[in-house]
């Protein structure tokens, strides 16, 4: 089979019906992809154990894929209940009244999953149904399991449709009991990103970070943008998670819609700064769910991703349900490649802060970076246990290969999402000079670099300490 191909900018593939089995997961490696992401909103924890078993066999069999495993919760989602004979034809200026017990809806009562909707909601409040196509406003409230609303945009409503709240603060916790029982499963899997859906303040985050440190789990949260109060929180929220998930629909629902593009390149911006991966999600490649090519608006939206500086791009029912799951990797793969040749057109550095607690090797991460271009080296070369080499020379984003080494092999599958990364397991450590002649090596037998090449080397010293970065240095490869 042939080899895979290196795109600074990743992409995360959604696991479905369509690409479950080892080998089609495998084809889509090959095709490009370097997170698997699996959906909590479906199938049961023995089909996700059983892809979590295809993937680390992936790994154990392709040298060097260290293909990340994203988990992402399913989060508080609002829905409708049953509604009769599954069609509910509404008009502008009709009345409806939600109600928190579940019944067969009718204009009369329809039943709303969130049982403190009634106590939440206010007059005046827009609620919105199936992705927005429905639109009704808040006449009243009992505050206790009824409320009444007004019709402002009519169609058809169907069962099971999901509710969307842009102008309510939802008492929900982020963490429903289902995300709980499925979070104890997690916990037990080799799972490099936990992603919680529906975060609003950094309590959401701390509040899961706990429960993974009471497991003893290296899983890194990512935090899923979805509602108004993230954005309006986005800069603490940042600080407080290890990662960014820019998800567009919900988002792009409870937001106004000309309002979305500026919001994805400000929190990519925002994300290179703190040094903390960001992913762009959602209806990336929609046509080809079914289509063998992608839109040319769509072919845009990734391109332009990529160009804002993404860490990486996801595709959900693309390659979970679609027809052709790998062809939509590869079409995303060209598409990131073309974008890439083109990304000097990006001007945004992230520069070190002096509050930062970490600013001496923020300095020379982000010089590793500066002097890389200078002398037009090969490649970056960084030693990481945390991971906060691969994190910091990365947010540069350098146009020189990011080559990181480590001992732990789970560490090594985490970065596998963080842009430009390629990853290399080492574990000697001897020597400051005889690990950089070790590593070196490795590198030219992967055909990375070359005799004559120059490399910048970071690290820290003395080395069996492992402290933080405190060194770069300019290797000639002999």
């Amino acid at each position: 089979m042939k080899a895979r191909k290196h795109q600074n900018t990743k992409i995360v593939a959604t696991v479905g019906p369509a690409c479950k089995d080892y080998d089609k997961l495998l084809e889509l490696v090959y095709a490009g992809v370097d997170v698997f992401r699996l959906n909590f909103s479906h199938g049961t924890h023995e089909d996700h154990q059983e892809v979590i078993k295809h993937i680390t066999r992936i790994n154990d069999q392709v040298e060097d894929a260290h293909i990340g495993i994203l988990a992402d919760l399913q989060g508080p989602k609002l829905r409708v209940g049953k509604i009769q004979d599954n069609a509910l034809e509404l008009e502008e200026g009709d009345i409806v009244h939600f109600v928190n017990k579940v019944c067969i809806g009718t204009k009369e009562a329809i039943y709303m999953s969130y049982p403190k909707f009634a106590r939440d909601v206010k007059p005046g409040e827009r609620v919105l149904l199936d992705d927005g196509k429905l639109v009704f406003e808040v006449v009243e409230t009992n505050l206790v399991d009824k409320v009444t609303l007004r019709v402002i945009f009519g169609g058809v409503l169907s069962s099971n449709k999901g509710v969307n709240l842009p102008n309510t603060k939802v008492s929900l916790p982020c963490l429903t009991k289902k995300d709980l029982i499925d979070l104890e499963f997690i916990l037990t899997q080799p799972v490099n990103w936990i992603a919680l859906s529906f975060v609003r303040s950094p309590k959401d985050l701390k509040d899961l970070q706990k429960r993974i440190e009471a497991k003893n789990h290296p899983a890194k949260i990512i935090a899923k943008i979805e509602k108004p109060e993230a954005v309006k929180n986005i800069d603490s929220i940042i600080k407080n998670s290890n990662g960014i998930m820019i998800a567009r629909g919900d988002l792009g629902i409870e937001m106004p819609i000309e309002q979305l593009p500026v919001i994805q390149k400000e929190i990519v911006h925002k994300c290179m700064q703190r040094a903390r991966p960001v992913i762009v999600a959602t209806q990336m490649m929609e046509s080809m769910i079914n289509s063998l090519t992608p839109s040319r608006a769509e072919a845009t939206d990734v391109a332009n991703a990529v160009l804002d500086g993404a860490d990486a791009v996801m595709l959900s029912g693309e390659t979970s349900v679609g027809k052709h799951p790998v062809k939509v990797v590869e079409a995303m793969n060209r598409i990131i490649d073309q974008a890439e040749k083109n990304y000097h057109l990006m001007t945004f550095r992230p520069v070190p802060s002096e509050k930062s607690s970490t600013f001496l090797s923020d300095v020379v991460c982000f010089n590793a970076g500066r002097t890389a271009g200078e002398i037009k080296a090969k490649a970056i070369v960084g030693m990481t246990s945390s991971g906060y080499t691969a994190f910091k020379v990365s947010s540069f984003r350098p146009k020189t290969d990011i080559c990181i080494f480590s001992d732990r092999m789970h560490m090594l599958n985490t970065l596998n999402l963080v842009w430009g990364v390629r990853c290399f397991y080492y574990d000697k450590f001897t020597t400051t000079d005889g690990t950089i002649q070790d590593v070196t090596d490795i590198l030219k037998n992967a055909g990375v670099v070359q005799h004559g090449d120059y490399v910048i080397n970071t690290g820290s010293m003395p080395l069996h300490r492992r402290l933080m970065t405190n060194m770069l240095k300019v290797t000639i490869v002999e």
